[in-house]
């Protein structure tokens, strides 16, 4: 789907009907996968057909339904992966959160870059900001494109990230949304980490939780 000067595709992977992004420069072909959850064959079927290159694996947190294919991808396409320092302790439990919720344990991998806020990563022409905002988890960040804002489980159409799992904190997210997203323009697309798209304008104006 083009928005803008990229393409989006949305691909829903895991039992937890997660979202799972490909961003794609069309003028390079270089692509931003964002929260492989799972399903990685699928994903890296879509690359391939689609003639995409995967430069990064950018994950908005590190909980299981976002993290599932991982390491599938990364050993195909030797992609950079990105996460925040302190959502690392994830990777280090996934075994346990798999086991937590009936789901196969996936593979280990190891970060390669720290999302820090206010970094930009380049994908072909595409600029990503990372933006943190902690709450859902306390690494918890969504990654702004042009005027599109892969959220992860932050915002959502008309609701809010849990906050009651560890590392969460519901005054924190309430502060990083308003801070930090409800901020942004109002057209500003919102693609979650589950569920469908939505605006900064109409999460400012009708979301129960930020009135």
């Amino acid at each position: 789907m083009p928005e803008g000067n990229m393409l989006i595709e949305n691909m829903i992977v895991s039992p937890f009907m997660a979202n799972c992004y490909l961003v794609t420069c069309p003028e390079t072909k270089l692509c931003a996968v964002i929260d492989p959850g799972d399903n990685g064959k699928q994903i890296l079927a879509t690359l391939h057909e689609r003639s995409w290159t995967a430069k990064y694996i950018l994950l908005t947190h590190g909980h299981i339904d976002h993290i599932g294919a991982v390491a599938e991808i990364k050993g195909t396409t030797n992609a950079e992966i990105v996460l925040h320092k302190k959502d690392s302790i994830f990777i280090r439990t996934a075994k346990i959160q798999a086991r937590l919720y009936g789901l196969k344990s996936p593979e280990k991998f190891k970060v390669d870059r720290y999302a820090v806020d206010g970094d930009h990563l380049t994908v072909g022409t595409l600029d990503f900001e990372v933006i943190e905002t902690p709450g859902h988890s306390s690494g918890g960040v969504c990654y702004l494109a042009e005027e599109s804002l892969f959220a992860g489980d932050t915002l959502f159409f008309d609701t809010i990230g849990q906050t009651d799992l560890p590392g969460g904190s519901y005054e924190q997210l309430i502060n990083s949304i308003k801070t930090r997203l409800l901020v942004l323009p109002a057209e500003t697309k919102v693609y979650p980490g589950h569920g469908p798209a939505t605006t900064i304008g109409r999460e400012r104006e009708l979301n129960p939780f930020l009135r």
